[in-house]
């Protein structure tokens, strides 16, 4: 009779810890950011395409090409940054800016931990860039060794309060090409973000 008293109490205790943890993670998840959190990169372009405030430009091959040749010849490593434009396959940006009150209420509701968050689920590594101190942007990578499959770079657009700008490029790149490309990021966000 005591044993099966123990076991009830034991399966009662479980269940309700069980119960407080799932209430847990679904308030950890609602501050995650609007709405039900994105998983990835993906998944957020996906989910604020068309959002109030959100710009997003798929990059093609031959405008990387046209605005990293002009800094090529003052790069140390150009062959470095030659090879990771050859080495992409897709290549775009999403950039916001709170102009409406729809998406300053965005920022309020945790957009930007939002991102964080959903980087740091995706096990990215951090990509150390020289260029790091010249600009606010901050690099991952998903990597296997040397080999990197994808840069995502997270940053601000200059001159505009409570902006965020978010990169992802996927392609086959060394960490050296990875990282001579996080160069030259900041430059092509700013010189295709102006086109609005």
């Amino acid at each position: 009779m005591t044993n099966a008293f123990t076991k009830h109490r034991l399966t009662g205790r479980l269940a309700v810890g069980a119960l407080l943890l799932a209430l847990a993670l679904l308030g950890a998840c609602r501050a995650g950011g609007p709405g039900t959190p994105a998983r990835t990169v993906a998944a957020f372009f996906a989910k604020y395409r068309d959002r109030s405030g959100f710009r997003t430009t798929e990059w093609s091959a031959d405008l990387l090409q046209r605005m990293a040749l002009v800094r090529v010849g003052k790069l140390l490593g150009g062959n470095d940054l030659t090879n990771a434009i050859t080495g992409i396959r897709t290549a775009r940006v999403m950039t916001f800016t709170p102009t409406s009150g729809s998406a300053q209420n965005l920022v309020r509701e945790g957009l930007n931990g939002e991102v964080t968050g959903l980087l740091q689920a995706e096990r990215y590594t951090s990509l150390v860039s020289s260029n790091a101190g010249a600009t606010n942007y901050q690099y991952v990578v998903k990597a296997s060794g040397d080999q990197v499959s994808e840069l995502v770079a997270t940053g601000s657009m200059p001159d505009a309060l409570g902006s965020f700008v978010l990169v992802q490029v996927q392609g086959n790149f060394t960490r050296a090409q990875a990282e001579a490309l996080s160069k030259v990021l900041p430059e092509v966000v700013q010189q295709t973000a102006g086109n609005q």
